[in-house]
């Protein structure tokens, strides 16, 4: 009779591995998940920044990876987000790959109207104290309404970004910060300073893309 725990061995034991410090810088441990996690990441949002379709499968494995770390620091919300993540992220890669706007079309960068980008910030605000009384009530993290920002909004900024609009950058801008904070609070300082690289980018990736949409809209307007 086969030994029932002889296949989560292996898994365990790969798993302590990933959670060994990799370096230790300032007193603070870094371990190789975390290291490889945030290179991951980092590529990832790189990779949107130029809106190539290759950031998906990179979200994937990059929220994999943070499922696993963020579920060891207890930071149960944004681990259960991670596998949200990965399911979003296959819609989002098909989106980008084929996907249709309104005027059944190819997927371009386009901005929202002001009405929508109300519904959309009405809808994160929403999901905050959704998300915050369920972490609250059946987990035993320490931080359920800190936690729960960041992961309401990192669905909203999901699908802004799935469906390539500018407004995404923004969201994921108020995600970096809350995230950089939160954190720096659980001691996974490799991630404040790749969150707070993220900042950076989210402002870069606007700017990068209201350029994209303005030029879509200038190029599809009416011959003169």
């Amino acid at each position: 009779m086969s030994d029932p725990t002889a296949v989560s061995h292996p898994v365990a034991q790969a798993l302590a591995l990933a959670l060994t410090p990799a370096f230790t810088a300032g007193g603070s441990p870094f371990t190789w998940l975390e290291l490889v996690a945030c290179v991951i990441s980092l590529t990832m949002v790189l990779a949107n920044l130029r809106v190539w379709a290759v950031a998906w499968p990179l979200a994937i494995v990059a929220s994999l990876l943070y499922f696993l770390l963020f579920w060891d620091a207890k930071l149960y919300g944004d681990g259960a987000l991670q596998i949200v993540f990965v399911v979003v992220a296959f819609w989002g890669w098909w989106q980008w790959l084929r996907g249709r706007g309104d005027a059944g079309t190819a997927l371009q960068v386009r901005e929202l109207g002001a009405a929508a980008r109300w519904r959309v910030l009405l809808v994160g605000l929403a999901l905050w104290p959704l998300v915050g009384l369920f972490l609250w009530r059946f987990t035993d993290t320490d931080v359920p309404w800190w936690d729960a920002f960041p992961t309401a909004f990192s669905l909203v900024g999901q699908w802004l970004l799935g469906r390539k609009y500018v407004e995404n950058w923004p969201v994921w801008l108020a995600v970096n910060v809350v995230g950089t904070a939160l954190f720096a609070y659980k001691g996974l300082w490799l991630t404040v300073g790749l969150y707070t690289l993220f900042g950076l980018l989210s402002v870069a990736g606007w700017r990068a893309w209201r350029r994209e949409a303005a030029a879509a809209v200038a190029s599809s307007g009416p011959a003169a």
